[in-house]
């Protein structure tokens, strides 16, 4: 059991756990995790950390699909730049690996950013903490258990 699933029965929040083969030579863990769950990868999210110029790390969600915005990103934060964290850092950070790293569970707590979209949709699919496993869990979840923040981070509109 992942510290995320850990998390989501420790609040009482129901879920369905997917598991899927893990291909460590596929470079998009968000689409292929779609791909071979048979889900649109609009519906499954990629859980990204930024490092904002203030020195904060913040966790952003958004579609496996789409690609973060970072301006997006620093006007939702307030401040004036955004930049894509180090993988190494969101890992020591997230205390997950890269391909699994859960918004839920987090061995630091961060602000949390998940892109509006979600709020169209039942439900969303998110990494369950480890490489080869989805959570679809609804997008309330994410202001409950994350105080997070649904905003514009990619640039579909």
């Amino acid at each position: 059991m992942t510290p995320a699933i850990s998390e989501l029965e420790n609040a009482g929040f129901e879920y369905e756990l997917l598991n899927y083969h893990y291909d460590p030579s596929v470079g998009s863990y968000g689409t292929d995790a779609a791909s071979k769950l048979g889900l649109n990868s609009e519906a499954v999210f990629k859980t990204l950390m930024s490092e904002l110029n203030t020195g904060e790390f913040i966790v952003c969600l958004i579609p496996a699909s789409s690609s973060l915005d970072l301006k997006a990103v620093a006007r939702a934060a307030g401040v004036k730049r955004a930049s894509m964290a180090d993988g190494k850092v969101a890992e020591r950070r997230t205390g997950y690996v890269l391909g699994g790293i859960s918004p839920f569970g987090q061995s630091r707590s961060h602000r949390t950013f998940v892109d509006k979209i979600a709020l169209s949709m039942d439900s969303i699919y998110v990494s369950a903490g480890k490489r080869g496993q989805e959570i679809r869990i609804v997008p309330n979840a994410f202001t409950v258990l994350l105080d997070a923040s649904f905003v514009t981070l990619t640039n579909y509109e």
